[in-house]
């Protein structure tokens, strides 16, 4: 975030934030090489990630929930409101490895939504207030640190907004790993990937997972730091 850098000095907090978004666009990088060379490496079985993830719903008895094309590069997500798994065209449409553990994940969380995964259902719960605060809390601090010795208030009603943000990076995380488990499980179980497509499906989600991971320790050095700004200001 650019009000980040209005703060005089090169303090820990940012520093921290600086070392976690390097390594976020590290994570990111190598998610998209193992994505695209797991790409390359077709399913002997020739499923779409469109035929794997009805294939999934069906085997759980979900029929409530429909498989969808969406645009985009690693778009790819599941609706719970309107009940779509919605999987990125090169997903969608290929029989890559890749396609199938993207496919196979989004369907894991149609099934948390299924069975009333609390993590997911929490989730789901702060998605609102998250919605909220994100569209007000980058002015309420931009105008908070520029205030902070003045109306310091403002500051820290910006940093219990900001905190809802944060406390969903971290709730994400759990679902997003159930889903991929969910996701390993099932392929194994019905066949779907051998042993040695087995472990790409396995190391494509690991990585995809990664990025969550460092999405909510920024999140969270991004806090820290806010916090810093405010506990450093003149009495």
């Amino acid at each position: 975030m650019i009000f980040l850098f209005i703060h005089s000095g090169m303090n820990s907090g940012f520093i921290l934030f600086a070392i976690v978004a390097v390594l976020g666009m590290l994570v990111q990088s190598k998610l998209k090489s193992k994505f695209n060379h797991y790409s390359k490496i077709r399913l002997k079985k020739g499923f779409t990630g469109a035929q794997v993830a009805q294939m999934m719903l069906d085997d759980y008895g979900i029929t409530d929930v429909k498989v969808v094309s969406t645009p985009g590069f690693l778009t790819d997500h599941y609706h719970p409101v309107k009940k779509t798994v919605n999987l990125s065209e090169p997903v969608y449409h290929s029989n890559s490895v890749a396609a199938v553990a993207v496919a196979a994940h989004e369907c894991g969380h149609a099934l948390q939504h299924a069975r009333g995964y609390k993590w997911l259902q929490l989730r789901s719960k702060l998605v609102p207030v998250v919605q909220f605060s994100s569209s007000i809390v980058q002015w309420i601090l931009l105008a908070g640190i520029f205030m902070v010795n003045t109306f310091p208030q403002l500051l820290l009603a910006g940093i219990v907004l900001f905190a809802s943000t944060v406390i969903f990076s971290f709730i994400t995380l759990p679902v997003e790993y159930d889903a991929s488990n969910r996701a390993k499980k099932w392929l194994v179980a019905n066949g779907i990937v051998d042993n040695e497509e087995q472990k790409g499906v396995a190391d494509a989600l690991k990585w995809a997972a990664r990025t969550y991971v460092v999405a909510a320790l920024s999140s969270l050095a991004t806090l820290l730091y806010y916090l810093q700004i405010y506990n450093s200001r003149r009495d």
